[in-house]
């Protein structure tokens, strides 16, 4: 089997995008396709959800309110009962000081403090039973009437009680929804590009396949021919084996994105990425040179540009870019001349491998 590096470019957008917009849970373009087509009937999910949760809610107040009520008159009567308890057994104490005959004026007066002493505490027994009472009843009351306005609102207004408790579900499915809408292009890039590695993963361990091949040039690498400045290049695969080179660029476009002329020509691409990596594999002030030795001396490393089209092939042709379906893919790839050793094919992919994702210094 091929050996492969590396995720595929658009994948790892799509990760990276997800991410910064706040979405963990859909991690393969599987997932969000299948939101996607099954969006309708997720959010009718939701609201049936919250169907259920507002009738469960509707019963529950029409218990909590009848417990409350309940709990109302127990706790009064218990006050009420706690409150005669003590009242009656101060009134008895006081009723039996009245009976006692006093036996100088000192034991008068004390008689008659204790007297009063009860009697305030008769009259704070009465203010704090007021209180008491006025507390427990006002907060019960409070709870009542609070749960009976809920009851009221869902028995009058059931559907627009489901639509306020499923709201910020909804508006988050609708906010992932859009936010895949705006990745669209990425998708399809991606299964596109998952495709082109299942088909590639097929050849023998003599092939190394690397995905999403980027350089950056900390000095713009100047293409004469083109009078093109290139700063950077990104290309979807690189596959390395007997043959040599083939630099690979997947699109998996429909064909009215064919005709779209404000994309960005993948033929140019090829073309440059071809050139960059010419380059930094044969220029004498490329710390990547690479030397095939030959006792004729060092060899050329062939490059192929390929351009692969997953849905729609245009009828032309490009000079220096081979323009196939996926399926004349391994046809393509099979068909070319074994050049290179499996040592020579390991040491091309093994100095693409240091070349890949770096800063290249120099190099004009």
């Amino acid at each position: 089997m091929c050996h492969i590096y590396n995720t595929i470019g658009s994948l790892t957008f799509l990760k990276t995008y997800l991410d910064e917009a706040g979405i963990h849970d859909l991690r393969s373009v599987k997932a969000l396709t299948e939101f996607q087509d099954q969006y309708r009937f997720y959010t009718q999910n939701i609201l049936q959800k919250h169907e259920v949760s507002i009738k469960e809610e509707q019963a529950k107040l029409i218990l909590e309110i009848k417990s409350l009520k309940e709990d109302l008159i127990h706790q009064s009567q218990n006050l009420d009962n706690n409150y005669s308890s003590k009242v009656n057994q101060l009134r008895e104490d006081l009723h039996q000081l009245s009976f006692v005959i006093p036996k100088n004026s000192l034991h008068n007066l004390k008689n008659k403090l204790n007297q009063w002493s009860i009697k305030i505490k008769i009259t704070k027994l009465e203010k704090d039973q007021e209180n008491l009472i006025h507390k427990i009843t006002y907060d019960l009351n409070l709870k009542i009437e609070r749960n009976q306005q809920r009851l009221d609102f869902i028995s009058a207004h059931y559907q627009e009680a489901v639509k306020q408790s499923a709201d910020y579900e909804l508006k988050e499915a609708k906010r992932i929804n859009d936010v895949i809408d705006e990745v669209k292009p990425y998708i399809y890039g991606a299964i596109g590009e998952q495709k082109v590695v299942k088909t590639l993963e097929t050849l023998s361990d003599d092939y190394y396949l690397i995905n999403d091949f980027t350089v950056k040039f900390s000095k713009a690498l100047y293409n004469s021919k083109e009078d093109d400045y290139i700063k950077s290049i990104q290309i979807d695969h690189i596959l390395v084996g007997p043959p040599g080179i083939f630099l690979i660029e997947t699109k998996n476009w429909s064909e009215r994105s064919l005709e779209n002329l404000s994309l960005r020509s993948p033929v140019d691409q090829i073309k440059r990425t071809n050139y960059a990596l010419f380059m930094l594999l044969h220029h004498e002030a490329s710390e990547f040179r690479l030397n095939l030795n030959h006792h004729w001396g060092d060899r050329r490393i062939y490059i192929k540009n390929l351009l692969v089209l997953i849905q729609h092939k245009p009828n032309v042709e490009f000079q220096y870019v081979k323009v196939l379906k996926l399926d004349e893919l391994l046809g393509y790839i099979g068909y070319a001349k074994a050049t290179y050793s499996a040592p020579e094919v390991k040491k091309i992919a093994d100095t693409l491998l240091r070349i890949n994702n770096n800063l290249v210094h120099g190099l004009q």
